[in-house]
């Protein structure tokens, strides 16, 4: 399907420049564009959120941390987040 869209002259010359560097057609970057804007907005549940701690290295092994806050829950000391 064809459509008609308005793009400001600064991002059409940057998407022709791009377009002539990868070798490929202008519109088939904007279906590229498309395609993956759609699958990062399409992310649900905990596929957007897998891997969110894996660079942190504040809390030390990740199961430990899990049982060290589970005890806390149970003595009623802390709160589920």
């Amino acid at each position: 399907m064809r459509v008609l869209i308005d793009v400001p002259d600064e991002d059409l010359n940057w998407l022709d420049r791009k377009a002539s560097e990868q070798g490929k057609s202008r519109a088939a970057l904007v279906r590229e564009a498309i395609a993956e804007y759609r699958a990062e907005k399409g992310k649900q549940g905990i596929e957007r959120f897998f891997g969110i701690w894996r660079d942190r290295n504040d809390i030390g092994d990740g199961l430990e941390h899990q049982r060290r806050m589970r005890e806390d829950w149970d003595r009623g000391g802390g709160e589920a987040r």
